[in-house]
């Protein structure tokens, strides 16, 4: 990362360079990038800091984190000037004399006039990015303290340190252990001054993703440095095609749950699913059966959506039907219908929850006159009847209506003709006139 090795583990001329300065080759590097941009002498103070003890004492609490206090004490800042910003740390004044030197005799070495020029203070975090571009870091969603590096490692500032809330940090010293480091000495870096740093390092990556948070997909571009990511632009152009596939790899790995199914469309599928059970030479609507035949029922509804809410009633509908030929489609209404028609001359909903047999749930006043039990299929499949009271509680429950009318009717007469009275509880009510009414009151 230095340029100090070539693609064949080779020492370059520059990592020869790096040899000539009695310091780190991290911290040679940072040496020789800076001559050439007018900042040597802040390097050699930045190098000088960072190779000696640290010249900067907590007041019982680790010391504050931010470098460019110690290099511009050795710039010849005074404790007094830098003040509140030392958060109650006192300088080692023979330490600072120390580095002070230390860092004129790199600036000689590294052939920069030394001067004590605080001006570009803030340029301190870009040239601990250059010695240290594995360290450089990105604060946390969410965080002001927490921060992850580059390298993918974890770092935090101590509680309350001066940092906290900065965006990017250049770290030169971690103390602790993965999985979460203690930054020791850091400085701030905006996002510009890493792009123009290091763009040779960066890529971008084309991301098309289901968010579950979001319950959409969705397309972005990351530019990212490592493990950082700098930014991300919407993706718009992304195609219908690419969108459908991962829609359609999504319900493989999770299941049918990821379809928005709609009343309709599940009273669809349990209309399917009893035929099925009757003639297997209609589909299976099973969800083993449904996954395995996506590409032929599902893909083409999912064609230029991003969401599986967008596919509304009619669309998941009209997908299920697509596994019928025309020639069944034509026979499914007559042979499954969703309503039958009673004699009161309501239509009533056949619920088709237990495929092996559907259920027709009717007051019993609604059926007078009805002699035999409905069926579906042209009359091969009985209906269940769920004969309600007025108060639409199940009073029987047969396959045999006729049997109904001749063993068990006088019972429940006899039962609730007192408590319903306003309801017609007929002798004969195979001759009574149906009706879904009750007699006015008098």
């Amino acid at each position: 990362m230095l340029g100090a090795l070539d693609t064949q583990q080779q020492i370059t001329p520059h990592g020869r360079a790096l040899l000539a300065l009695p310091v780190h080759p991290r911290l040679a590097h940072m040496l020789l990038r800076a001559r050439s941009s007018g900042l040597g002498a802040l390097a050699a103070a930045t190098a000088a800091c960072l190779d000696e003890r640290d010249i900067l004492h907590g007041a019982g609490r680790m010391a504050p984190a931010d470098l460019r206090l110690r290099v511009e004490l050795v710039m010849g800042a005074s404790a007094s000037a830098l003040g509140h910003d030392l958060h109650g740390a006192t300088p080692d004044r023979d330490g600072v004399r120390r580095v002070r030197d230390t860092a004129r005799e790199l600036a000689k070495r590294a052939d920069v006039p030394w001067r004590e020029d605080r001006e570009n203070i803030d340029s301190v975090g870009e040239l601990i990015a250059l010695a240290f571009p594995d360290r450089i870091s990105l604060v946390r969603p969410g965080q002001s303290s927490r921060f992850l590096l580059r390298n993918g490692a974890g770092a935090s500032l101590a509680p309350g340190d001066a940092l906290e809330g900065a965006t990017m940090l250049a770290i030169a010293e971690l103390d602790g252990a993965p999985p979460e480091y203690r930054i020791a000495r850091a400085a701030p870096i905006d996002a510009a001054t890493v792009r123009a740093q290091f763009m040779a390092d960066m890529r971008e990556e084309r991301i098309v993703e289901w968010d579950d948070s979001l319950a959409r997909v969705r397309a972005r571009t990351l530019v990212q440095l490592g493990a950082l990511v700098l930014e991300e632009v919407p993706l718009r152009e992304v195609s219908a095609d690419e969108i459908s596939a991962l829609l359609l790899g999504l319900v493989r790995k999770r299941g049918l749950s990821m379809l928005s199914w709609t009343h309709g469309a599940e009273r669809l599928r349990e209309r399917l699913a009893f035929m099925h059970v009757y003639d297997d030479a209609w589909p299976d609507v099973s969800d083993a059966a449904l996954v395995q035949s996506l590409d032929a029922w599902l893909a083409p509804a999912l064609h230029g959506v991003r969401r599986f809410d967008a596919l509304g009633d009619d669309a998941l509908q009209e997908a299920l039907l697509s596994l019928l030929p025309w020639s069944q489609r034509a026979l499914f209404q007559r042979l499954a219908p969703t309503h039958l028609e009673v004699p009161s001359g309501s239509r009533i909903a056949v619920d088709y929850t237990d495929p092996q047999a559907p259920v027709l749930a009717v007051k019993l006043q609604e059926v007078f006159g009805w002699t035999d039990t409905p069926a579906l299929l042209d009359g091969r499949v009985p209906l269940t009847l769920h004969l309600l009271s007025p108060a639409q509680r199940p009073v029987q429950v047969t396959r045999d209506l006729a049997g109904f009318w001749r063993d068990g009717y006088f019972a429940v007469r006899k039962e609730l003709r007192g408590r319903y009275p306003r309801h017609p509880w007929p002798d004969d009510p195979l001759t009574a006139p149906a009706t879904r009414r009750a007699k006015p009151r008098v």
